[in-house]
């Protein structure tokens, strides 16, 4: 297994990390009950398999299911020392709409959280956003607002480190990075969503976040099934799978710490994880993104 540094966090982590969504969300890119025996048990199985193989990084949320995913990774992991892996969550800062959430429900939600999970602390807590206003962003960051409590819990030892997700690329991903408040960004990067990394020009939030120290961990790095839907759809006669190069981009850019990967299976972690032992299946960004020959 690939390790990296997180950022300034200074933790060792796998470079692709056990993703949640998959764990929770019924019908999330197929079909698929968490509270079904016959979806649940191999996922609890394929969790157990991904630390055997080195997998340290386990990245879940009380939005993925309302705490289903939490409590699969709760069951795959038990017996398994803190020390010796890396756990991630969310919280998620609205309620309907873009309503941001009141300070004591964040509070609420992370201890549910660490009920679910049956854990003491979490290595990485994150405010969960798929897109995030700049003024929500500006409440966010506001004296006794929700990263405030983020940062208590942190000072009593319930986690270790703050970070966000999202998944938009606006104003509100620079207010978030500049605020100096957080040490992990999470953010969709993949083949069809490069914006956050432009090796043309050296821009985009990945290369701002790697500038202020964070760790970067990249969601949806296969696309969701997107990517492949299209293939389909032009190519219908297409029998090609593409998972396998998806990753490895992904895993070509030398900021993304960890790319999050949603498995089922132990036969899916087992694939995964020999893609990323592939290192000579890296490809030159840069030389990829030249546009003159």
């Amino acid at each position: 297994m690939e390790y990296s540094i997180l950022g300034k966090t200074g933790r060792r982590v796998s470079r692709i990390g056990f993703g949640g969504a998959t764990a929770g969300l019924k019908d999330y890119t197929s079909a698929f009950d968490p509270k079904e025996p016959q979806h649940r048990e191999p996922l609890i199985a394929a969790i157990r398999r991904a630390f055997e193989l080195g997998i340290n990084y386990f990245d879940t949320a009380e939005a993925y299911g309302g705490g289903a995913s939490e409590e699969l990774f709760a069951e795959g992991l038990a017996g398994i020392e803190p020390k010796d892996i890396f756990l991630a969550t969310k919280v998620t800062p609205f309620a309907e709409g873009q309503t941001l959430r009141s300070p004591a429900d964040i509070r609420a939600s992370l201890e549910g959280s660490l009920r679910r999970l049956r854990r003491d602390y979490v290595d990485l807590i994150q405010l969960h956003g798929s897109y995030v206003s700049e003024a929500a962003a500006i409440d966010m960051l506001r004296t006794g607002g929700m990263t405030d409590v983020l940062c208590q819990a942190q000072s009593e030892g319930l986690v270790r480190h703050i970070g966000f997700s999202i998944e938009a690329q606006n104003a509100a991903v620079e207010r978030l990075l500049e605020s100096g408040r957080f040490e992990v960004m999470q953010v969709q990067y993949n083949l069809l969503f490069q914006h956050p990394y432009d090796p043309s020009f050296s821009c985009g939030s990945m290369y701002m976040a790697e500038a202020a120290g964070l760790g970067i961990a990249v969601m949806r790095s296969a696309t969701s099934g997107i990517f492949q839907r299209w293939v389909q759809a032009v190519n219908p006669a297409n029998t090609f799978d593409y998972t396998a190069a998806l990753i490895q981009l992904v895993l070509s850019n030398p900021l993304t710490d960890v790319a999050l990967i949603g498995m089922r299976t132990v036969a899916e972690v087992e694939a995964n994880v020999a893609i990323c032992d592939d290192i000579a299946g890296r490809i030159d960004l840069a030389a990829l993104h030249n546009r003159f020959v």
